[in-house]
């Protein structure tokens, strides 16, 4: 492993990282960022909170340090584009702690804000923008930004934003930008069309890659509850009052369910929100800072909504409902045991969810412990469904996921899935 400083990064950037406390480079960042400098074109595939952002961020910048002059109106050098607003701030809050204390500028234009305070924004152009795809479109026909003089492209999260529709903006807003340029290409998973995408998009690009698509972090405990649909607000509730102070990151299928999942534990005294569609982009970020500043406890959220949550205390992640898209579990997960952490990711699989886990394993090619409750017969095969008996994943100081969760006692509902009829009392905080 080498240091940041042996990667050919200027002394600018040199001094940030250390003011940070950065001083060694992740592997991705290890092997992307020097092929960046040299201007090659980049195709990076890693999971989930393992520093992406620096691997393409600090080349990036370093590129712009390089180039003399400021911005002129309504243009920008650099574009940076990912498929939600949480993860658009996300990637501009880490570039501007890099670029603190340099010249370079960084802006954000994302839905859900007054387009008329982005137009003035960008009349006074900008170095870096990190854009959402449909809000730049918006922004690109009202005439408020000329895209020409980018020279750098980065396509973060690529595969979700195939997942969104972006693909369709994408070819809006390509033919606009600068040429020659350099395209980087980040991405936890490989899909078949993210290798059309790249063959379009990208030049002779050098792949980067440091763990096999479909690849949890090593660090996450994994576990599966197999039980009835009706049974899984009161499995929920159980588990999380065994870690009263954990940050737990519950993922439901739809924004609704999302919606009364979250009033339901709200209702049980448990400090929750959700995250969403359907709630504004104000709504949305003090839900988030709220989660990461501890003061919320639970956050109930669906996969485009929890794009870009990169919060390093994140100690467990709950799917609540399987996810459609195998690929999505991977993404879910992956909010946890970030940043070198430990972390732990425990699945609902109702009866109808069973053709999902089995997609989801196969594409992780694991088979997932199985902390309570049988596999449906036949459903996952015979060797998953011999191991249910044998109870699940280490268990670490009494935390959720581990062996003897079974059938115990919890704190849901008595006859129905939507709550309990008593108020579920608080424990006392314990002292940081």
């Amino acid at each position: 492993m080498f240091d940041f400083d042996m990667l050919g990064l200027t002394p600018e950037l040199n001094d940030a990282l250390e003011r940070i406390g950065f001083s060694q480079p992740t592997p991705i960042q290890n092997q992307a960022i020097p092929l960046a400098l040299e201007g090659h074109d980049v195709l990076g595939l890693a999971q989930t909170g393992t520093g992406k952002t620096l691997a393409f961020g600090l080349p990036l910048i370093d590129h712009l340090l390089a180039q003399p002059g400021k911005p002129a109106p309504k243009t920008a050098k650099a574009l940076v584009l990912a498929p939600t607003r949480e993860l658009v701030n996300q990637i501009a809050d880490s570039l501007r702690t890099l670029t603190e204390k340099t010249r370079i500028r960084v802006s954000t234009v994302v839905g859900g804000q007054s387009i008329g305070r982005q137009i003035n924004m960008l009349s006074r152009g900008t170095d870096i923008l990190v854009a959402t795809p449909g809000r730049l479109i918006d922004l690109m026909e009202r005439g408020a930004v000329d895209l020409g003089q980018v020279r750098h492209l980065v396509l973060d999260e690529a595969d979700q934003m195939l997942d969104l529709g972006f693909i369709h903006a994408l070819r809006k807003i390509a033919p606009q930008l600068g040429t020659p340029r350099q395209t980087m290409l980040f991405s936890a998973t490989m899909p078949k069309q993210m290798e059309e995408l790249s063959r379009a998009y990208l030049d002779n690009p050098k792949r980067v890659q440091v763990s096999p698509p479909g690849k949890a972090a090593d660090k996450i405990t994994q576990s599966v509850h197999f039980l009835d649909k009706a049974a899984k607000p009161s499995k929920l509730r159980e588990i999380l009052s065994r870690d009263m102070d954990a940050l737990t990151l519950v993922f439901a299928r739809t924004k609704h369910g999302a919606e009364r999942l979250m009033k339901g534990l709200v209702a049980d005294g448990y400090d929750a929100a959700s995250i969403h569609g359907n709630k504004s982009q104000g709504q949305r970020d003090r839900a988030i800072k709220a989660f990461r500043e501890g003061t919320i406890k639970v956050l109930v959220a669906t996969d485009v909504a929890a794009r870009g949550i990169d919060i390093p205390g994140v100690a467990y992640v709950i799917n609540f409902d399987l996810p459609e898209v195998p690929d999505n579990y991977v993404h879910r997960i992956g909010r946890t045991a970030r940043a070198g952490r430990e972390g732990e990711a425990i699945a609902f699989c109702a009866p109808d969810e069973a053709d999902q886990l089995r997609q989801i394993q196969k594409l992780m090619k694991i088979e997932i412990p199985v902390a309570s409750g049988e596999s449906p017969l036949g459903a996952l095969g015979d060797s998953q469904g011999d191991r249910s008996s044998r109870g699940g994943p280490r268990r670490r100081g009494g935390k959720p996921g581990g062996q003897g969760h079974g059938q115990g006692q919890g704190h849901g509902a008595k006859g129905k899935p939507g709550g309990s009829s008593n108020k579920r009392r608080r424990r006392p905080r314990r002292a940081a």
